[in-house]
C-alpha cells in the first residue's frame, strides 16, 4: 500500500496505530481491498512521491470491509457526489501499524533484486495505490532490510589516507524503531490478501489511484 509520507507515512501510523485507509477512487485498487484482503493480511507501507520512494515499514489488516466515510462529505477531496450510503461505492480496510523498516528499501534496490522479479509494484506502468504482493516476495523483501543498501549512484570519492595518521573506523548500528513486534507474515494466496497475498500501498491526500 502506497502513500506519500508527508501526507500519511510510516511515522503516522505509527503514531494513530490504526487507520482507515480511505480515499482510493480506482476500482481496481477498491476491488483488492474490498474483494482480496483479509483480517490479519500483511501490509508492505510504500512512500511514494518520495526521494527516494520505498518500503518504509509493515502494517497489517485488522478490518475489511470499511465504508469510507470521505465519499459522503462534500469537504473532503475524496467526496463522490454518485455515491449513497444505501449503496456506497468505495470500501476499504482498517490497517494497524506493525513497525517501521530499520532503513527504506529504495525502489531502485527493489527493481535490481532478481528474487523480486515479476512483482506488480516494478511492473511498468503501475501506479495503482494498492497492489498485490505475493508471500515469497514479501519474505524477499524482509530479506532485504538486513542487508547494507545496493547503490545504483556513483560511488563516493575515496579518502586519501593521512601520512602518519592512523584511523579506526567503527561500526555505526542505526538504531531500530521499536514500535511494534511485528506478527509472522502469513502466506499469501492471492493478490493483495495478507494472508494470501501481501500488499504494498500509499496514501495520498489527493484521490488515489
Amino acid at each position: 500500500m502506497k502513500s506519500e509520507p508527508d501526507a500519511f507515512g510510516i511515522d503516522d501510523l505509527a503514531r494513530v496505530r490504526i487507520e482507515p485507509w480511505t480515499g482510493v477512487r480506482n476500482y481496481q485498487a477498491r476491488n483488492t481491498m474490498r474483494d482480496l484482503m483479509r483480517v490479519g493480511d500483511a501490509v508492505l507501507f510504500y512512500h511514494s512521491n518520495a526521494t527516494p520512494p520505498g518500503v518504509a515499514g509493515l502494517a497489517r489488516v485488522v478490518k475489511t470491509g470499511v465504508v469510507d466515510a470521505t465519499q459522503f462529505d462534500p469537504a473532503s477531496p475524496y467526496y463522490d457526489p454518485g455515491s449513497t450510503r444505501d449503496a456506497p461505492r468505495w470500501i476499504c480496510v482498517d490497517v494497524a501499524f506493525e513497525r517501521k523498516l530499520d532503513r527504506l528499501i529504495a525502489l531502485d534496490e527493489l527493481r535490481a533484486n532478481p528474487g523480486l522479479d515479476g512483482m506488480v509494484l516494478l511492473a511498468r506502468g503501475s501506479r495503482l495505490s494498492v497492489q498485490p504482493v505475493t508471500a515469497a516476495h514479501y519474505q524477499v523483501v524482509l530479506a532485504m532490510e538486513g542487508r547494507a543498501a545496493t547503490s545504483t549512484t556513483t560511488a563516493p570519492a575515496k579518502t586519501k589516507a593521512k601520512a602518519k595518521t592512523k584511523t579506526t573506523a567503527k561500526a555505526v548500528t542505526t538504531a531500530k524503531p521499536g514500535a511494534r513486534a511485528q506478527p509472522a507474515a502469513k502466506a499469501p494466496a492471492t493478490a493483495k490478501p495478507r494472508s494470501k497475498a501481501t500488499a504494498a500501498a500509499t496514501r495520498k491526500r489527493s484521490p488515489r489511484a
